[in-house]
């Protein structure tokens, strides 16, 4: 089934190539707002699965929208359109917990792909962003990991043997062993010897 979507954006020509390409695409576009203001009230009217927000409005910006919305915990996934690359707007914007963030020149061709991740929960930031502001995503996996799980694959990034890790973090070595197997299993790594430490090396720089 078809998302919900509401969308926003304070440029009359932006906005009906949008909800043009998104109504010839087959979406389920519930309303359009030329405001933050109006946005916001679609917002909490509808409680879209995906609002589609320009950055710069007048009344709210596409980041107060975000802002209010998480403070009344609404279930719409924000995904944020702009020209902008800047890297305090990614940073607040992550930190709001947006799930989108395409740059309207690529809008066309990435908003398809955007509202195909977050509709599996995935957050869906544009590769030119990510490329201009040189940013590397930390891999999708870590996030399956509970915190001792990511505890343990920091520490064997670090060359800690099994022993080591079970007395630093007071539990038994057979405990370890058991997190290790969780972990592996986690991140599909194949059963080879190494695979865990190798993978652990290789990302150690977002553990």
């Amino acid at each position: 089934m078809s998302p919900t979507i509401i969308i926003a954006d304070d440029h009359p020509l932006l906005l009906k190539g949008l909800q043009d390409f998104l109504d010839e695409k087959q979406y389920n576009v519930l309303a359009s707002a030329k405001n933050g203001k109006e946005a916001l009230a679609l917002i909490k009217a509808h409680v879209p699965d995906i609002a589609i927000l320009d950055i710069k409005m007048p009344f709210f910006t596409g980041l107060q929208i975000a802002r209010k919305c998480k403070k009344a915990n609404l279930k719409t996934k924000i995904v944020l359109i702009t020209f902008e690359k800047d890297e305090k707007v990614y940073i607040e914007a992550k930190s709001l917990g947006v799930y989108g963030y395409v740059l309207k020149e690529f809008a066309l061709d990435e908003i398809e792909n955007c509202i195909a991740s977050v509709i599996t929960d995935k957050p869906y930031f544009s590769p030119d962003l990510l490329a201009y502001l040189k940013v590397e995503e930390s891999p999708e996996e870590l996030k399956l990991l509970t915190k001792t799980e990511t505890k343990i694959v920091g520490l064997i990034a670090k060359n800690k043997t099994g022993v080591e890790i079970a007395e630093l973090l007071f539990i038994s070595s057979r405990t370890v062993e058991k997190h290790k197997s969780n972990i592996i299993k986690k991140l599909k790594l194949p059963s080879k010897q190494n695979s865990l430490l190798i993978w652990a090396k290789e990302n150690s720089e977002y553990l």
